[in-house]
């Protein structure tokens, strides 16, 4: 496999032309969606539920990997969501993850990844990958933790993709 770059990517802030359009000129090939539901309320981002993504996507030429172990289970998102009331910040506002967060989904979907098995989950053909949530900032979802366990293992710097 040649050297893989792995890149990260939320939808919000992002129009549709936009979003993939930072694909195209990242040179996306592998689309990873980490999401646990593939599904967005309202029109603004409905081009990223699962089937139209899916679709536009294999119009691109991209091919899409759905790797929800990668997802936060619900207590740990539960953590998140506590953290954020005791702040009284808004999700879409948050500006970075509790300490508790990151703690625990390291501890149940990153404790034991290795690289040979996210690198045989790709596939050869990956030499541009992304991950892919909604929020906007990376260090405000759990993409970011992954994208630099991922970089570490793999010895690689994660990039973002930013509105």
């Amino acid at each position: 496999m040649n050297q893989l770059r792995l890149f990260t990517i939320g939808v919000y802030g992002f129009s549709e032309e936009e979003f993939f359009g930072a694909l195209k000129n990242a040179l996306i090939d592998t689309f990873c969606d980490v999401r646990r539901r593939r599904g967005v309320r309202g029109s603004t981002y409905a081009f990223v539920n699962s089937n139209r993504l899916q679709q536009k996507l294999a119009e691109t030429g991209i091919r899409y990997l759905y790797l929800k172990q990668f997802a936060p289970a619900e207590f740990v998102r539960d953590l998140q969501r506590a953290s954020d009331k005791a702040s009284g910040v808004k999700k879409r506002d948050r500006p970075a993850l509790s300490e508790a967060f990151v703690h625990a989904y390291e501890s149940e979907c990153l404790r034991g990844m290795f690289q040979q098995d996210f690198l045989n989950q790709l596939g050869p053909g990956a030499h541009n990958a992304v991950l892919f949530c909604v929020e906007q900032r990376p260090e405000a979802c759990h993409r970011s933790i992954l994208a630099r366990h991922l970089g570490s293992l793999l010895g690689i710097e994660p990039a973002h993709l930013l509105p």
